[in-house]
């Protein structure tokens, strides 16, 4: 609907600016020629704004990437002057027997003067690119706070004060270690997994190493319930305690690979790794598939996983997802920040 919309505008737009154009026509009756001439530099005029506003604006309107937004712009501009060298040169005078350049205009003079007609609407594509995404950054604005508000009110409304149940936990963990190791390591364990999630920071992020941690108690906490038929490989390389992430958004890929994979085949394990180069982390969750009948309890759906990457990391990570029937295997990159002093 929206699309549609959007196209309705452009129609509207479009009609508004050519009948202002061309609407003396009917009082001046112009020559076939001027009207030739004329209707050929509306429709290359046309083409040269699209490739601006549908490819090169899109793609390349970034700080990061101003070497392709120049190529870009060049490459809008060339369209602009071969389109109208072929239509004005070379087809109007087999069609028609004129063309607009009188005989003996050289090369140079041809581009020059068409680059000086042909930046006007690149100009003008930038503006309408411009404007649009002015109305859709708002409109996003508008939604996100919305969405922060609902969920506040849901988070207070069902909350269930976090920080008694992990005083409970630590209760419960002091009268669990003359019966059990086990059982006292799986609420230790649980509790450790509590207080991170109780953990504050104003941006959001943490060390990486306790992101790891957390993992670690994750999967420690699955292997006490599921040993000895637990098969999991996790694998880290060069960890750093000056690098930040933010928190719990690698445990997701995690919580998948063990709610919808294999994790009872020692031929085909659940693997792990992250690794971490410079500022660039690399986390990767492979597993077998299951096609047995799985418990619909909530995780973070892959959905919402995209969309706080989206908030948290624009354009600093790349998500790559492969499923050939048999294996699922989940890629994450991310740009990391290096941490501040926090304890």
């Amino acid at each position: 609907m929206k699309r549609t919309r959007l196209v309705l505008i452009h129609i509207l737009c479009w009609t508004i600016i050519l009948t202002y154009q061309y609407g003396g026509y009917l009082i001046k009756k112009p020559s076939f020629l001027y009207i030739a001439l004329d209707s050929s530099m509306s429709f290359i005029q046309l083409v040269e704004f699209y490739i601006c506003f549908l490819w090169v604006y899109p793609n390349y309107l970034k700080r990061s990437k101003v070497p392709q937004l120049i190529m870009g712009i060049l490459v809008a501009l060339a369209s602009f002057i071969l389109l109208r060298y072929l239509i004005e040169e070379v087809l109007y005078p087999q069609w028609f027997g004129f063309n607009n350049y009188a005989k003996g205009t050289t090369i140079r003079y041809y581009i020059a003067d068409n680059i000086y007609f042909g930046f006007s609407y690149i100009a003008i594509a930038l503006g309408v690119y411009s404007v649009q995404q002015n109305f859709r950054d708002e409109a996003t604005n508008r939604k996100l706070k919305d969405e922060a508000i609902k969920a506040e009110l849901a988070f207070l409304k069902s909350q269930i004060n976090p920080h008694f149940l992990y005083n409970t936990l630590n209760y419960v963990y002091s009268l669990a270690i003359p019966v059990s190791d086990k059982l006292a390591n799986a609420v230790l364990r649980l509790s450790d997994l509590m207080r991170y999630t109780l953990t504050e920071s104003p941006d959001g992020k943490v060390r990486l190493v306790k992101e790891v941690e957390y993992l670690e108690s994750y999967i420690a906490l699955f292997e006490m319930r599921f040993e000895p038929n637990f098969y999991v490989n996790f694998k880290t390389e060069g960890l750093s305690e000056e690098h930040e992430i933010a928190a719990l958004v690698l445990i997701p890929f995690v919580e998948n690979a063990f709610k919808h994979g294999v994790i009872n085949d020692p031929s085909q394990p659940v693997k792990i790794s992250l690794s971490v180069s410079d500022k660039r982390l690399a986390f990767e969750v492979s597993n077998k598939i299951s096609h047995a009948q799985k418990d619909h309890s909530s995780g973070v759906g892959l959905v919402n996983v995209h969309r706080r990457l989206d908030l948290i990391y624009p354009d600093q990570h790349e998500l790559l997802i492969s499923n050939n029937g048999n294996t699922y295997k989940t890629t994450l990159i991310i740009n990391l920040s290096k941490s501040k002093s926090k304890k």
